[in-house]
């Protein structure tokens, strides 16, 4: 029996340098919400971050692991190299006006018939707000600081950079389900099912290149959207059956998720969709707190002062109502 198609990405997880950089830039000047501040589970000493919609639905979430103090990544083959967001049309002079005002050199260029700005968060991850048509619905962040026409539609697209195409696009429409939907000299982009956040996934042929080295800035996964159990159990199946090496299913208290590396050495994730982020805490209330599993939550007080302290803006900073840890 055919698997389901997955509808596209479920979230992007990075590296990051100083957590406080971190909050200010994607709650104060991208307008993201902070859905989930927790740790990762398996480096309890440090943070990790959760940013999207106001609920934190699918398609939306970039997150990330701030390491103070680490180096840079640096870019070779088989490696993500660039995060899309998607913008509604008209919000094109908007973002370029808000970035450059706040020193991020904004630059802007057409692609495959879409308006692209082109920039770093301040770690040197590269990002694009990209204006393309039929930009999806999402739930937006009520206290954003970004007007509600000019808010992030979740994501567009992810970039990656590989050696070459064909194992890796075969993974990509014969296992997820994307279709090869538009070209243009080295870049080949596909589209997953359906309508959601997220849809795109660019793949830049560069030929044979120096692997890259994982540091701040680099993206360390990207994942895939799973309905449920059921359709990751497939997913699973499926590609253990084409003999690629994949994990047992890890708890993420947020969602469940199995990796793999796909055929040009970028780490995927499938991750379910549920049971989503307010599970353990309110929806008016989301990141706010310090959430922890519960296999860890009988070493909070050593895990709290292991981490570093920063200061969570509940309006990115605009009404000066603040959470302290």
């Amino acid at each position: 029996m055919p698997i389901p198609p997955t509808s596209g990405l479920h979230h992007i997880t990075v590296m990051a340098g100083e957590p406080q950089q971190n909050l200010d830039f994607y709650c104060g000047v991208l307008g993201q919400r902070l859905v989930k501040r927790t740790v990762n589970f398996d480096d309890p000493a440090t943070y990790h971050f959760y940013y999207g919609d106001e609920a934190g639905n699918p398609g939306t979430i970039l997150t990330f692991f701030p390491w103070p103090g680490a180096g840079p990544g640096t870019v070779g083959s088989g490696e993500t190299t660039a995060v899309g967001y998607w913008l509604v049309a008209g919000s094109v002079d908007y973002w370029l006006d808000r970035l450059g005002e706040r020193g991020h050199a904004p630059e802007v260029a057409e692609r495959l018939g879409d308006t692209v700005i082109a920039f770093a968060d301040p770690d040197g991850l590269p990002l694009e707000l990209i204006a393309g048509a039929d930009a999806p619905q999402v739930q937006p962040w009520a206290n954003s600081p970004i007007p509600e026409a000019h808010r992030l539609r979740g994501f567009h697209s992810v970039t990656l950079k590989l050696a070459e195409l064909s194992a890796s696009a075969e993974l990509l429409t014969g296992t997820l389900g994307y279709r090869l939907v538009a070209g243009e000299g080295e870049r080949h982009r596909f589209r997953a099912a359906g309508d959601q956040p997220g849809p795109y996934l660019d793949a830049l042929v560069v030929g044979e290149q120096l692997p890259g080295r994982l540091g701040v800035g680099s993206v360390h996964h990207v994942a895939f959207r799973a309905t449920d159990d059921d359709h990751q159990a497939a997913f699973r199946e499926r590609l253990g059956a084409d003999g690629r090496h994949v994990t047992t299913v890890q708890e993420r208290q947020y969602f469940r998720s199995i990796y793999f590396r796909e055929p040009g050495g970028v780490l995927f994730e499938i991750a379910t969709d549920g049971p989503g982020f307010a599970t353990d805490e309110a929806l008016d209330e989301l990141g706010l707190g310090l959430t922890l599993p519960p296999w860890l939550e009988t070493h909070r007080d050593h895990i709290q002062a292991s981490l570093p302290r920063v200061v969570v803006p509940e309006y990115a900073g605009l009404l000066g109502s603040e959470a302290q840890l």
